[in-house]
């Protein structure tokens, strides 16, 4: 496969299209280019920042796994593993379990490691110095495999961004602290992605969190994260300018931003001559989703995104809170009373009115929980709602009989 180039793979049988690409994309030549041995150490690294089924968009679908490690099996590999820490608040170990991880690694004999209790040590990525977990450093070939989907604070997530699991929990929480864009673009000079793999069969365009999956069937290969990432804003129909971490990691010599530099080539599922599933080479793009749908579907995000006051908040904590908004307001439920609500780092040993998260802890009013759980916050901003309603009630009518008076 090319420095440049971007293989697609459309179709419905998940595992034999994550196998085809890799045979399309000659997987084993590129591993033995590298590596010269059928016993070098090959990591996967799913997105499995939480117990969310693949189904909902948000988590790498277990098939593309399954179906990357059956070709290299095949192909004479056995020294393989797949590592991956869950976002913070959430235990990778439950992930596992429900993403259906945990009974496919054992079938195939394959180890996982929980990168939340790996060992880390310090790495300079193109100048900035970030914590990076060993196990994931270890690897003679690291294989990607991300979910291309939406995100509350970066607007897209996938290849580079997927590399956030490769380390420790302060260490995420420090990328929140200095914000998230420059060290993600820096990470990826440090940690090296040989093969990318991204899952588009069905992600939520929205939101890292998944719950608004799109049918999209697709799969799609490349060994430049930035030429990846790229095509992704492209697919999303996002701008660069919004997700400003792809030029960071360029300018930090990690991949190339140019898609017109790119050769894409597309596949598409179809039936042989036998009968047997086939992928033939095609020039035309399926239907996808066009850009004022796309609008359509961040609209309502971005409404109640604009009620928080976010400072420094991390991911799992703020990825909660915004859909909990949204699902509320598409109940009827006044959230514009919430407006100016509290999330984030950035509030700790202070006050305030109202708060999320044990970092508001002094606040008037705050939820505790690192993060919150979600049923919990969407009772509590529910009863938080006809409370401040029945004090703006009572305002009123105590101003009305002021005047009277």
């Amino acid at each position: 496969m090319r420095d440049h180039e971007i293989i697609v793979i459309y179709g419905e049988q998940i595992q034999n299209m994550a196998y085809e690409i890799c045979r399309q994309a000659g997987l084993k030549e590129m591993i033995l280019g590298k590596c010269s041995s059928y016993e070098a150490k090959i990591i996967l690294k799913p997105n499995l920042l939480g117990p969310v089924p693949a189904s909902e968009g948000a988590t790498t679908h277990p098939e593309i796994v399954e179906g990357v490690i059956r070709y290299l099996q095949e192909a004479g590999f056995r020294n393989l593993s797949v590592c991956e820490g869950s976002w913070v608040g959430d235990k990778t170990n439950d992930a596992l379990l429900v993403c259906g991880y945990d009974t496919m690694l054992k079938r195939l004999g394959v180890p996982f490691v929980d990168l939340q209790k790996d060992k880390s040590r310090l790495v300079d990525c193109a100048g900035m110095k970030i914590r990076i977990c060993e196990e994931p450093l270890s690897a003679d070939f690291l294989i990607n495999l991300p979910v291309m989907k939406g995100h509350c604070q970066t607007r897209m997530t996938c290849a580079l961004k997927n590399m956030k699991g490769c380390i420790p929990n302060p260490e995420k929480r420090r990328f929140h602290q200095i914000g998230l864009f420059e060290p993600i673009g820096h990470l990826s000079a440090g940690l090296h992605q040989d093969f990318i793999l991204t899952d588009s069969i069905c992600s939520d365009l929205t939101f890292e969190d998944g719950g608004n999956p799109v049918a999209q069937n697709r799969i799609f290969a490349a060994v430049d994260p930035v030429l990846n990432d790229a095509y992704c804003l492209q697919l999303m129909h996002l701008d660069e300018s919004e997700v400003p971490y792809i030029r960071i990691a360029e300018q930090c010599g990690v991949g190339m931003a140019d898609l017109s530099r790119a050769f894409v080539r597309i596949l598409k599922e179809g039936a042989g001559e036998d009968g047997k599933v086939c992928y033939e080479n095609t020039e035309a793009f399926p239907e996808r989703m066009t850009h004022s749908q796309m609008k359509e579907k961040t609209a309502g995000l971005i409404h109640v995104s604009e009620l928080v006051h976010e400072v420094d908040s991390c991911s799992a904590c703020y990825g909660r809170l915004v859909p909990v908004l949204r699902e509320l307001e598409d109940e009827g439920v006044s959230v514009e009373r919430l407006r100016g609500i509290c999330i984030g780092q950035g509030f700790r040993g202070k006050g305030g009115r109202l708060g999320i998260g044990s970092c508001t802890s002094g606040f008037e009013r705050s939820l505790p929980g690192c993060p919150p759980d979600e049923e919990k916050m969407k009772d509590w901003l529910c009863q938080l709602v006809k409370k401040l309603g029945d004090e703006e009630k009572k305002a009123g009518s105590s101003g009305e009989n002021s005047l009277q008076t």
